[in-house]
């Protein structure tokens, strides 16, 4: 299945939880959890695909760059990945999210 499919797939399921710094990042750019799903369900395409190592577990993660516009216009830039949560649900974990300077 697309990547992004899956995770817009998610979005509408409700299932995204954001980081303490997606929160502090939202909440200086004045943006919501609504704008930030509008933005991803939005999105033609995934921008970029990192390859990271977590800081806390060491391990390989591939992280996920979206740029999307709100029904606004807003273009808002979002960095996550995918997670499988007690070996049951799939969450998109939202690491950054805040209005895109491009």
């Amino acid at each position: 299945m697309d990547t992004l499919i899956r995770i817009k797939r998610l979005i509408i399921a409700g299932k995204i939880i954001f980081t303490e710094k997606a929160e502090d990042e939202m909440n200086r750019d004045d943006l919501t959890p609504e704008l930030i799903s509008e933005a991803i369900l939005n999105a033609p395409a995934i921008t970029k695909i990192l390859r990271s190592r977590n800081s806390q577990s060491r391990h390989r993660e591939t992280l996920y760059v979206i740029k999307g516009l709100t029904f606004d216009g807003l273009l808002i830039y979002t960095k996550g990945k995918i997670l499988i949560h007690q070996q049951q649900e799939v969450f998109y974990v939202l690491i950054s999210s805040k209005r895109s300077t491009d």
